[in-house]
């Protein structure tokens, strides 16, 4: 379904302040207890607990390790009436130890326990897709009577909640799951960003029909692209309708834990603070709730200033469909660009002395009893030396770049390929390579000579540098010139980090490139370093695997290049029926090497299947000691033993034919 014509003018986007200049969206402020967001507030930092929310002194610990990380706003889940009256003990203990940090009730399914809750915590939390409403994956035909009398039901039920956070001071987060949507709602909308829009909006009417305002809202979804195209429609729909600015609860569902998990949850929110959205954030992490506010910290505190940018000029019209995603067209240049996956490419132009054994940090290895090369599933694809031609034969999967000057000198000039600068390019030459071309550049190089000398050049690939602070608005910038020139050229994101600590780099990186990748812009990364004299070579070699990895992960988390098993796993909670971090370990360990396959792994039933939407299989705590295993959303194996669940799901998968055997250690 497409919601905007392309070709339109930004002025019709009404996502966004500004796509060049930083500007935070100026929401409604809402107060949450003595805490307010939105408006002029810095954003926000919050978490959920995991620990079973009958467990009062639990649930106190938590919350105080958690606040003392940095945390601002605690949820807690509430899925019954016993848990939400709990929730007064919780309070009042915190309180008595001198904590006001304000609380939040999750609650899924049972409206009573969220009228109880809004009378105890500063703010309840509910789901659309099934407060009041049903999933059953059903598939109704609903005449517009039928689906208004369904709407009436709804505002009947929901009434009361809302009567008792306007009498309590109480706010309320409506909060859409890409995996959650109601039979109703996917009838109507289908599994679109549209349909987990118009979920949140249902709701929102019935609220501003009976003046209550203090609103948050959210839409979140494990896949990044569903995520961000969804909250950039959420917000140009409250605009169209005259709706309030509403304050905007940023988070990728089931993220993931580890490193995975921190660099979806940066290319999903880093996306949407790069776009001026975003009031609050939650980083998703299979790992304890205080290990997430750091993360959700350095993902805020980019955006605290932008001191030292350089002005970019703005952008009146966008030729991104910003609710859709499309790859920008290309034409194909030996093996990049067109239709194929991006590229990875490794800069080792910093390294002196290359030798067969340093590749293996970028995914090739090389074996010399046999004289022969392999190559594991995140091998880089091309490796730039610049200066320093490599003394060896390279195996087959990988092919070399050379700055053009040095290119000149070198023997082989058929199967390594030159790295042209701006002036060495747009010189008449005749001693280019047939086949493929690089050139690097950065904005401030554009004018109409060059970019009639690319478009001309069907070999030509563009590596698009820039020292901008504000870096992705500069380079998304520059795709639009490109676009808007019809110039066809692949392009290759490059961004250069040094003395960065592991943390940093992996969400600036990931906001960086993934933001751009979104929105289909892109057909390689290259992430490189300025350390030219690094002395310890190990440690710059550790830093060039670093890049490699984190390449890929970029790649995959914004859903272009599939290179390694993806784990969508809940942050766990109170409702949690087994201990996710060791499960998914477990799993992990037996199918990591499932390239490609999506293997949702889900504390208990309100985070599965829903919340797996897109998972080929899924791992579900039903009760205590079962688990019921799901190929895609359809439950195939309802009450299995725990012991035996990660057995069962292994021959489901080997059932399905998407098994291979791991390779030999």
């Amino acid at each position: 379904m497409t919601l905007i014509e392309p070709g339109l003018k930004s002025a019709d986007f009404k996502y966004s302040p500004s796509l060049t200049q930083y500007m935070r969206r100026r929401s409604r402020e809402v107060k949450i207890g003595d805490l307010a967001m939105g408006g002029n507030n810095p954003i926000r930092i919050q978490s959920m607990t995991t620990v079973d929310t009958m467990d009062t002194q639990g649930s106190v610990d938590q919350i105080i390790r958690m606040v003392n990380a940095g945390c601002e706003y605690v949820r807690l889940t509430a899925p019954s009436m016993k848990e939400a009256e709990n929730l007064k003990n919780i309070k009042d203990e915190l309180r008595k130890k001198g904590f006001t940090v304000p609380l939040i009730a999750d609650i899924h399914f049972t409206p009573n326990a969220a009228e109880l809750a809004a009378r105890l915590v500063e703010k309840v939390r509910i789901n659309p897709g099934n407060y009041a409403d049903k999933k059953r994956f059903e598939t109704i035909d609903y005449t517009d009577t039928s689906y208004q009398s369904e709407l009436e039901r709804i505002r009947e039920r929901f009434i009361p909640l809302v009567q008792i956070c306007k009498q309590h001071g109480t706010a309320m987060r409506i909060g859409t799951n890409h995996g959650s949507l109601s039979d109703r709602i996917l009838s109507r909308y289908g599994d679109t960003p549209l349909g987990m829009v118009e979920s949140a909006l249902e709701f929102v009417r019935i609220c501003e029909d009976l003046k209550y305002y203090d609103l948050v809202l959210s839409m979140k979804a494990s896949n990044t692209q569903v995520m961000v195209q969804a909250y950039r429609l959420l917000v140009q729909k409250l605009e169209e309708e005259g709706l309030k600015p509403y304050p905007l609860h940023l988070g990728v569902t089931e993220a993931g834990e580890g490193e995975d998990g921190r660099i979806k949850s940066a290319v999903g929110i880093g996306a949407l603070l790069e776009d001026g959205l975003g009031d609050t954030i939650r980083v998703s992490l299979t790992e304890e709730p205080e290990f997430e506010v750091p993360v959700a910290k350095m993902l805020a505190d980019r955006y605290s200033s932008r001191p030292g940018h350089k002005s970019i000029k703005a952008i009146d019209g966008s030729p991104l469909n910003p609710y859709q995603y499309q790859r920008r067209k290309t034409h194909e240049a030996n093996n990049i660009g067109g239709n194929n996956v991006p590229r990875v490419f490794a800069d080792f132009s910093t390294l002196k002395d290359i030798q067969p054994d340093d590749l293996k940090q970028i995914g090739h290895f090389y074996m010399p009893a046999t004289d022969k090369w392999s190559m594991n599933d995140q091998g880089a694809d091309y490796v730039y030396s610049g200066e320093n031609q490599i003394p060896f034969m390279l195996p087959n999967g990988l092919k070399e770049i050379l700055d053009y000057r040095t290119w000149l000198k070198a023997d082989d000039q058929t199967n390594i390929f030159p790295l042209f600068n701006v002036k060495d390019f747009l010189k008449d030459r005749k001693d280019k390579h047939p086949v493929l071309n690089f050139l690097r550049l950065d904005l401030d190089d554009l004018n109409e000579d060059l970019l009639n000398a690319i478009r001309k050049d069907q070999t030509t690939v563009i590596v698009v540098d820039t020292i901008n602070l504000h870096a992705m608005p500069e380079q998304r910038r520059m795709f639009f010139e490109l676009i808007d020139h019809e110039v066809l050229a692949p392009v290759i994101i490059m961004r250069r980090f040094t003395n960065m600590d592991i943390g940093k780099l992996q969400i600036h990186a990931s906001t960086d490139i993934g933001s751009l990748l979104i929105d289909g812009l892109g057909d390689g990364v290259m992430l490189s370093t300025e350390l030219i004299n690094l002395k310890d070579r190990t440690k710059l070699l550790e830093l060039l695997k670093t890049f490699n990895t984190l390449s890929f992960g970029i790649l995959q988390a914004a859903r272009t290049r599939m290179s390694k098993t993806e784990y969508i796993s809940c942050p766990s909670c109170g409702r949690t029926l087994f201990d996710l971090q060791e499960t998914t370990a477990k799993i992990r360990k037996r199918t990591d090497h499932l390239k490609g396959v999506k293997i949702g792994i889900m504390g208990c039933i309100v985070n599965g299947p829903g919340e797996m939407a897109d998972a080929d299989y899924g791992y579900v705590g039903v009760g205590k000691g079962k688990i019921a295993l799901y190929r895609g959303q359809i439950v195939v194996k309802k009450a299995v033993a725990s012991e035996k669940a990660v057995d069962e799901l292994i021959e489901l998968i080997k059932e399905d034919g998407n098994w291979i055997d791991p390779p030999r250690v």
